[in-house]
C-alpha cells in the first residue's frame, strides 16, 4: 500500500508547512536563500541543522515562555513523514495565529544597522552613542521590529511606537500590551541565549524571533529559533571590532554571490560544502553534539 502524498499548505523560501488537523508539520528543506532569492543549490543537511538547532533553543528557553514545538520524532507525525527525506528535518507544531511582526534584536552593530548608523547615528530610529565601530558590542541589546511581508516582498523596519499602532490595527485594544510583550520576550530570549553561546565560543550578533497567539490569546514562540539562517554567529576567539567578522552563518554564501556577479544564483560545489561545514560547526559548538 503506497503512502498518501501530502502537499504543503504553505511553502516559503526554505520551509514547507503541512496541515495535520489540530497541528502543523513544519519541514526545513535543504534549500538556501540569499538576498530573498532561493538559490539553485541544495545544501545537504542544512534542514536538519535548522530543525535540530531550533529544538535545542526551544528546550532551553521554556522557562521564559512556551513555544510551538510538540515533537521532532517523525513517529509522532503522519506516516508520510516517516520517509528518509523528512528524518531530522520535521517538527510537529501547535497551530497559532501568527503575529505579523518580525522581532529583531541587535547586540552588536553590523550589517544594515551599521550602514544606518554611519548615515545618521541611528538604527531603526534608535539613537546610539557616538563613536561606535563596526561590529562593536552595543551598551544594551536593541529591539528593532519589522512588519512581516508576504513571500516575495520585503519586510519593512518600523519603530517600537509604530509597532504599537500596527498591532492595534490587527488586535484592537491589545496593541500596546502585545508590543511590550514582544519586545520584552525578544530581549530576554536574546540575553539568555547570547550569554550561553558566548561560553561555547560563539557571539550571537543579532537574530530574529517570531511569535503567535494560542487559543487563549497567550503569546507563544514559533517558527525557527537562533539558527544560522536567522542569526549572525561570529567566532568569539577571533572577534575584533572595527571591521566585518567571519561568521558561521550563510554570510559566506552571500559574500561569494556579491563577489561573483552573473552567477545565475548558483553556488559552486566548494562554496556549498564550506557553507554546510559552517552550519555544522556552529551546531556542534552550541549543542556539544554532532549530527
Amino acid at each position: 500500500m503506497s503512502i498518501q502524498e501530502l502537499k504543503p499548505v504553505k511553502e516559503g523560501k526554505v520551509r514547507e508547512i503541512y496541515d495535520n488537523g489540530d497541528s502543523l508539520v513544519m519541514v526545513a528543506t535543504d534549500r538556501i536563500s540569499c538576498f530573498d532569492v532561493v538559490l539553485g543549490n541544495n545544501v545537504d543537511k542544512k534542514g536538519t541543522v535548522l530543525t535540530q538547532m531550533s529544538k535545542f533553543w526551544f528546550d532551553m528557553t521554556q522557562d521564559i515562555l512556551p513555544n510551538h514545538m510538540i515533537s521532532v520524532d517523525v513517529n509522532d507525525m503522519p506516516e508520510y513523514f516517516r520517509q528518509e527525506k523528512f528524518q531530522g528535518k520535521s517538527m510537529l507544531c501547535r497551530k497559532l495565529d501568527m503575529i505579523p511582526v518580525e522581532c529583531i534584536v541587535r547586540g552588536y552593530i553590523t550589517g544594515s544597522g551599521w550602514a544606518s548608523y554611519q548615515k545618521d547615528g541611528t538604527v531603526c530610529g534608535i539613537k546610539l552613542p557616538q563613536g561606535l565601530q563596526e561590529a562593536q558590542k552595543l551598551p544594551e541589546p536593541i529591539y528593532t521590529p519589522s512588519t512581516k511581508a508576504e513571500i516575495g516582498d520585503h519586510d519593512e523596519n518600523i519603530t517600537y511606537d509604530q509597532s504599537v499602532d500596527y498591532l492595534e490595527q490587527r488586535y484592537p485594544g491589545k496593541g500596546a500590551e502585545y508590543a511590550a510583550k514582544l519586545r520584552d520576550y525578544t530581549i530576554a530570549l536574546y540575553k539568555k541565549c547570547a550569554e550561553y553561546a558566548l561560553k561555547r565560543g560563539i557571539i550571537i550578533a543579532d537574530t530574529k524571533f517570531e511569535f503567535g497567539l494560542d487559543e487563549n490569546g497567550c503569546i507563544v514562540l514559533a517558527d525557527e529559533m537562533l539558527t544560522p539562517d536567522s542569526s549572525r554567529f561570529w567566532p568569539a576567539d577571533s572577534y575584533e571590532p572595527g571591521h566585518g567578522q567571519p561568521s558561521f552563518d550563510k554570510q559566506f554564501a552571500r559574500d561569494w554571490l556579491k563577489a561573483n556577479p552573473g552567477n545565475n544564483w548558483v553556488l559552486p560545489e566548494d562554496v556549498v560544502c564550506r557553507t554546510i561545514e559552517k552550519y555544522l560547526q556552529a551546531y556542534e559548538m552550541l549543542t556539544g553534539t554532532s549530527l
